[in-house]
């Protein structure tokens, strides 16, 4: 009985020890296959753009393809659901962001994933303020109390977002509660979809992400009033803060980091992760980032998972006192 329990427990060493050793092996060779990136949101918008600018980098750094695979809808839940479920082998990442991981934890009464236990935070990517802008044909407007005037003399204003759980639609609901102007807020499916209705007029103002906002802004389509931010924006110094602006209590920024499965081997997200802030800290790619608005904001996997501590329950506190839904 003895050498049966013994030839037993040494089968199972041996097998132990083979597992850990293809581990290992797969670890050392990765990646040995392409890899799929997932971007919750459609393309064109700046999400995108940030993503193929950044798998880009990776591909040529890691000696094999990134693959960028847009998976839109509900607000990012779908296409972050997919990574969530996906094998953590570092062949699926997410380009997670404030919706998917801050946000819709707390707007949506059921999540297809949690947030915090299905995911390996990687790094953070991209930090960018928001930025108030109005179609001047569709709101003519100078000033912050003349577009609550406007709104309050036209029943309404439409303010659209690039989807729900955006730091679009939260500003929209914040600057609806800290001045009661009548403000409707309008998601769509990504900020590209978005910008386009608001340069044609179809919806008239915009809390947008300065990365997408500032190249119509510069080109005169677009009026800005102010950034969301509490301190001015080193991106457009020019533009006071809302508080300068006449309303207070704003601290509303987008952000997008890449994200693996939960379970991914460490060894693998360090590796992830140092290579994306080699790929930050090359110049044509700063460079440009900095120029359409969005400031790259690499970290270690340690530092993004306490940056989504501090966020979620920061805009749980927003949702619920703007009193923010799901449309």
């Amino acid at each position: 009985m003895f050498k049966t329990y013994r030839s037993a427990a040494l089968r199972l060493t041996a097998a132990s020890c083979v597992l850990a050793c293809v581990s290992v092996f797969a670890q050392a060779t990765y990646p040995a296959k392409p890899i799929r990136l997932v971007v919750p949101f459609p393309a064109g918008g700046s999400v995108d753009v940030t993503s193929r600018a950044l798998a880009q980098k990776l591909s040529i750094q890691l000696g094999q393809q990134v693959v960028v695979d847009n998976r839109p809808g509900a607000g990012g839940n779908i296409g972050m659901d997919a990574v969530a479920k996906s094998a953590p082998d570092g062949y699926t990442l997410g380009m997670g962001a404030l919706s998917t991981h801050a946000v819709n934890p707390a707007l949506y009464a059921k999540m297809p994933f949690d947030a915090v236990k299905d995911f390996a935070p990687v790094s953070l990517v991209v930090i960018t303020p928001n930025v108030l802008v109005t179609n001047p044909a569709a709101l003519p407007a100078t000033d912050l109390p003349g577009i609550i005037a406007f709104a309050k003399s036209n029943g309404r204003v439409n303010c659209a977002s690039g989807s729900n759980g955006s730091a679009g639609h939260l500003g929209c609901e914040l600057f609806k509660l800290a001045t009661g102007a009548p403000i409707t807020h309008v998601p769509y499916k990504g900020g590209g979809p978005a910008m386009t209705d608001l340069l044609g007029g179809q919806v008239q103002m915009m809390f947008d992400n300065m990365a997408s906002a500032l190249p119509q802004i510069k080109a005169g389509k677009l009026k800005a009033f102010a950034v969301t931010t509490p301190k001015r924006s080193a991106l457009a110094p020019e533009l006071p803060t809302m508080a300068e602006a006449g309303v207070k209590d704003f601290d509303v920024f987008t952000w997008w980091g890449v994200f693996a499965p939960a379970g991914t081997p460490t060894e693998i997200v360090k590796r992830l992760s140092d290579e994306i802030a080699k790929a930050l800290a090359a110049s044509d790619l700063r460079e440009k980032w900095l120029a359409s608005g969005a400031e790259p904001a690499a970290s270690t996997p340690e530092e993004f998972k306490a940056f989504i501590a501090r966020e979620i329950p920061k805009y749980a506190r927003i949702v619920k006192e703007s009193g923010a839904k799901v449309d």
